[in-house]
């Protein structure tokens, strides 16, 4: 019903409620008039009258009161929606002024990215960090604006690929005569080769790596394959997930970074400091680290098939679980680091420095130690099966419950290793040296002991010695005598 009704209606109201009321209170005064009526009678009605007539006026006083209420009601309910629309308009009106400024400040930073002067593209970048900051939606698009534009800008040439790498294994590999470890050649010109990264782009990989994280799409990854960023300064960098393949990240400085899950399938990191860097379950398949630092990181479930980490330090670095099957880890540090339960099948560790090491059910099978340092290593239910351990040191080793069919420890020093339920079958011990080693149910059979020193050994009985291949040359403890059927001549 319209308001124009609404009053008209009320108007008719109020003339019927003041016709009634006239109405009646002038048949009470009439009938008060009459003359028949005692007084007593007449007052009677006139009072009736007059209450009558109050009562008709207060409840019309009333019903006027509550109809304008209503009135007034209606009258804030409609500057409420009045005002809601205004509010609406003027939200719609700031979105659309913010988007304007977005498009503006976009426009104007991009076409900058473009700008013949460094100075004019680092101030490009860290004004789009800024738009990515104050406009959360627009983040991601930022981030790949940024990966972007380091891709087009440090891409690796084919012809650089093609080149053979500063640290190639093959200048460590030769080994003189006689047993003695490898000369190590460094590239002098390693410095001179690695030119220092681009000022922009250092700005735009430092924007990419203090991003929030909470704002990145949980089905999209940084993409930075192939681009040349070696010397980068990616300390304490956020890349998880980043994809990396092909990279080349030399001489980078990725202390404290978390590059958790991140792809560097065959990505150069020679040099590279990794110091407490977290790389749990990161793909390095095919991965250059020689000379990497990786003091203290993290590799937990990282995939280092066939990896280069020849000179490497991995001093302290847990790698619990790790793949690093066919990996090179020639001369490389790996003292007190944690390798329980890592696959080592096939990996190169010649002359690589164990010392303390946490090798607990570690897969060694094949595995070339020689000349390694393992003093003091937890080796306790390893597979060392068909494993090259000539001349290496195992100076109170624990090989307890640890399997070492077909290894060759010839003039290996094993002086106090702790033996005991090791398997040695058909092992090469010739020339090794095990003074007070525990042989407690060590599994002997065919094992080479020609010129083994055996002397000081503890828990070591002759039904051990029976199953050996020895002779004349074997030194047996002084309270042993070498079983008859081993040769007399030397």
């Amino acid at each position: 019903m319209s308001s124009k009704k609404t009053d008209t209606l009320l108007n008719w109201l109020i003339t019927i409620t003041v016709i009634f009321a006239g109405s009646l209170t002038v048949i009470f005064f009439v009938l008060s008039s009459i003359k028949e009526l005692s007084i007593q009678e007449k007052i009677q009605y006139r009072n009736q009258a007059l209450t009558t007539t109050a009562i008709v006026f207060l409840a019309s006083a009333a019903m006027f009161n509550a109809y304008y209420a209503a009135k007034r009601a209606e009258a804030l309910h409609k500057n409420a929606i009045t005002a809601e629309k205004n509010l609406e308009i003027d939200i719609q009106n700031a979105k659309l002024n913010q988007d304007k400024l977005i498009a503006e400040r976009f426009m104007g930073a991009i076409a900058q990215l473009g700008h013949e002067k460094v100075e004019t593209r680092t101030g490009a970048i860290y004004a789009l960090e800024r738009v990515a900051q104050d406009f959360p939606k627009e983040h991601w698009t930022i981030m790949e604006i940024l990966t972007a534009f380091v891709r087009e800008n440090t891409p690796i040439l084919q012809a650089k690929q093609e080149q053979q790498p500063e640290y190639s294994p093959a200048v460590y590999s030769n080994r003189r005569k006689g047993g003695s470890r490898s000369t190590q050649q460094l590239d002098p010109n390693f410095h001179q080769e690695i030119v220092k990264i681009r000022t922009d782009i250092q700005a735009a990989l430092t924007v990419i790596a203090r991003r929030n994280l909470l704002e990145d799409p949980k089905d999209q990854k940084l993409d930075l394959r192939n681009t040349d960023i070696r010397r980068a300064d990616l300390v304490g960098a956020n890349l998880q997930q980043a994809d990396l393949r092909g990279a080349d990240l030399s001489g980078a400085d990725l202390r404290s970074a978390d590059l958790s899950e991140a792809d560097l399938n065959g990505a150069k990191l020679v040099r590279c400091i990794l110091y407490e860097t977290k790389l749990l379950k990161t793909i390095l398949y095919g991965a250059d680290l020689c000379w990497a630092n990786l003091n203290r990181a993290n590799l937990c479930g990282a995939n280092l098939r066939s990896a280069n980490l020849f000179g490497a330090s991995l001093r302290a670095a847990n790698l619990q679980g790790t793949n690093l099957y066919k990996a090179n880890l020639q001369q490389a540090t790996l003292k007190i680091a944690n390798l329980s339960g890592a696959k080592l099948f096939l990996a190169n560790l010649q002359g690589a420095k164990l010392g303390k090491a946490n090798l607990h059910m570690t897969g060694l099978i094949g595995a070339n130690l020689s000349g390694a340092n393992l003093n003091g290593a937890n080796l306790s239910g390893a597979n060392l099966n068909a494993a090259k351990l000539q001349q290496t040191e195992v100076y109170f080793a624990n090989f307890s419950e640890a399997t070492l069919t077909e290894a060759d420890l010839y003039q290996a020093n094993l002086i106090g290793a702790n033996l005991q339920k090791a398997t040695f079958y058909q092992a090469n011990l010739t020339q090794a040296n095990l003074m007070g080693a525990n042989f407690s149910q060590a599994n002997l059979s065919d094992v080479k002991l020609e010129g083994t020193i055996l002397t000081g050994a503890k828990n070591l009985e002759l039904q051990q010695i029976k199953k050996a291949v020895g002779d004349r040359t074997t030194r047996l403890p002084d309270s042993m005598e070498p079983p008859t059927h081993w040769r007399q001549s030397v």
